[in-house]
């Protein structure tokens, strides 16, 4: 697979991940049906997991390490609430953003068990 399919298929999951976590734990303004707003949402968390998940997660080693890892959740439940607060139409409640961080680590685990990171030899 090139690059850019690889690319294609993680924002497509992502974007399917997202919608599953608005659906369970948030609110939009935008029908539910209109899945260019989760694409949207999707290339926005794959952008805040590229820029701050390594910041934060540096940052805030000290709490990862003192709770054994568990602080990660509230991390990734950061990543998604800035995601969420970033994309249009979307909103949810921190708690549930946390929730959402969960269900997004396991997509996320999901993904890169399915499709290959290196995407080719192009």
């Amino acid at each position: 697979m090139t690059r850019l399919a690889t690319f294609a298929v993680r924002l497509l999951l992502s974007s399917t991940g997202l919608y599953i976590c608005v659906w369970l734990f948030g609110r939009t303004e935008a029908p539910l049906s209109e899945f260019w707003v989760f694409l949207l949402a999707g290339f926005v968390f794959s952008l805040v997991n590229t820029v701050l998940k390594p910041i934060l997660t540096i940052l805030s080693l000290p709490l990862i390490l003192l709770t054994l890892g568990l602080f990660t959740l509230i991390v990734n439940g950061i990543l998604v609430y800035v995601t969420i607060a970033l994309a249009p139409g979307l909103s949810m409640t921190f708690w549930g953003a946390v929730l959402s961080g969960i269900v997004m680590s396991i997509v996320n685990y999901a993904i890169n068990a399915l499709v290959p990171v290196g995407g080719g030899a192009d």
